[in-house]
């Protein structure tokens, strides 16, 4: 639905500018570039505004420390589903099925699960959560202060949905953090 009106848009702005032309007159592709881009931001700025309000009551990366936190953090729930859907559609469908019914049979966050428990189901409706998992995959996401020093030397993570429940880190040792 989102391609189609974009679609549509960067159609009847081609038009519209080329009803204005003479033969042989350039279109200019620059004002069609900076109407599109102008979309683009509109639809990013709804994403990152229905993430705000929504989610960021449990997701805030403002907190003091790593014990303070309610929820993981965007940028650790980013970087798990990224290692494991390397496209957006599968990473925004991931994403609004986690939301829409969160399981630990297919968490990808184990750590995050035994620490807060399964996230509550969302009545958010599916066009907003696929603009708030859009926003998620395409930008990048408020980082916690103290996230460097959480994943000091413990980068990597999960590689896919593997069983063993706890926070694996690149060099295969749990961090004890239950990130």
């Amino acid at each position: 639905m989102k391609k189609s009106v974009f679609i549509i848009l960067l159609i009847a702005t081609v038009i519209t500018s080329c009803k204005n032309t003479e033969k042989g007159e350039v279109i200019d592709v620059i004002e069609v570039n900076k109407d599109l881009a102008l979309i683009t931001n509109q639809q990013s700025n709804e994403g990152y505004n229905l993430m705000k309000n929504n989610c960021y009551v449990c997701h805030n990366s403002n907190v003091a420390s790593h014990d303070d936190i309610v929820a993981p953090p965007f940028k650790g729930v980013k970087m798990h589903y990224m290692r494991q859907y390397d496209n957006k559609e599968d990473f925004v469908n991931a994403i609004v099925d986690w939301v829409q019914n969160p399981d630990e049979d297919k968490a990808l966050m184990f750590g995050a699960v035994k620490r807060f428990k399964l996230m509550p189901k969302l009545p958010l409706p599916t066009k907003d959560l696929e603009k708030i998992a859009s926003y998620m995959y395409e930008n990048e996401v408020d980082k916690p202060r103290w996230m460097e020093e959480h994943m000091k030397g413990k980068q990597g993570g999960n590689k896919g949905n593997m069983k063993n429940k706890g926070c694996s880190h690149k060099d295969g040792e749990s961090c004890g953090n239950n990130c």
